[in-house]
């Protein structure tokens, strides 16, 4: 057998499972579909509180995280009557923003960062932040959601700004029973690769007592695929020496690149 064909492949993601699902089928692979990302869910009042924060005070930058926070903060404007208002904002606001749903986002817009961060990291982003001048006031809005919340605001905070926490939406913790079955997979090494779409999910595969018996699964034979710096980049941090990623963070050049990969 040669590249995907045979193969079992494990995918971790809940997004575009159909799509994803074609995509690694029309190389002959198998797929498992064991989503652990956990449910998306709207904190729809604080998400309105956020967009009159946003919409009627001054900021000295805005910075935001992901393209689905940007998302849900334009449909609350959206239903408050102040979708106007709230992009108008954002194009006389100073920018800073990472990931690539996020630009796509700005660019419906028409919406230009003045920051940007070069591989898509919040780290590369901070870094590229001066820290406030000495006795100089300077507020930011962050939009973020319930992971490295805390840190975001604190790394900020300790170059000096003020910091509103701005937290549209957040994630549940995933199935158990699923989660279960995607460690048992792994650590039973009866999957050749998992497929991971976001840190999200590789932080709730590891979050329980046998992390190390995952990572040793991994090391040992099951191949870890990641979409994206800031995915791979988890699972480096929880040990994994081996991680797959494709040139450009798609599903596509993921399925086409690993099918070389294993050819």
């Amino acid at each position: 057998m040669s590249g995907l064909n045979g193969k079992k492949i494990a995918v971790a993601a809940s997004r575009q499972a159909k799509a994803i699902d074609a995509l690694i089928n029309k190389h002959g692979g198998k797929t498992i579909q064991l989503p652990i990302q956990g449910e998306y869910q709207l904190n729809d009042s604080n998400c309105q509180h956020d967009v009159i924060k946003l919409v009627e005070n001054p900021f000295d930058l805005v910075i935001l995280t992901t393209g689905i926070g940007a998302e849900t903060l334009e449909q609350s404007a959206q239903k408050l009557h102040i979708h106007t208002s709230f992009i108008d904002k954002l194009k006389s606001s100073t920018l800073a923003i990472r990931g690539s749903k996020t630009t796509k986002w700005m660019k419906q817009h028409q919406l230009t960062p003045s920051i940007l961060s070069a591989d898509g990291t919040m780290e590369s982003l901070l870094e590229s932040l001066p820290p406030a001048k000495q006795g100089e006031e300077k507020h930011i809005y962050l939009q973020t959601y319930n992971e490295d919340d805390v840190y975001l605001k604190r790394s900020l905070e300790q170059l000096g700004y003020d910091v509103y926490l701005s937290k549209p939406y957040s994630y549940k913790e995933p199935d158990q029973q699923i989660l279960s079955t995607l460690k048992e997979t792994i650590i039973s090494q009866n999957v050749d690769v998992v497929v991971f779409t976001s840190k999200t999910q590789v932080r709730n595969l590891f979050m329980k007592d046998d992390r190390d018996e995952l990572t040793e699964a991994f090391n040992q034979g099951v191949l870890a695929a990641a979409i994206g710096k800031v995915t791979a980049a988890e699972l480096e941090k929880h040990g994994v020496k081996k991680v797959f990623q494709p040139m450009k963070p798609k599903m596509g050049a993921m399925v086409v690149e690993l099918n070389k990969q294993l050819s």
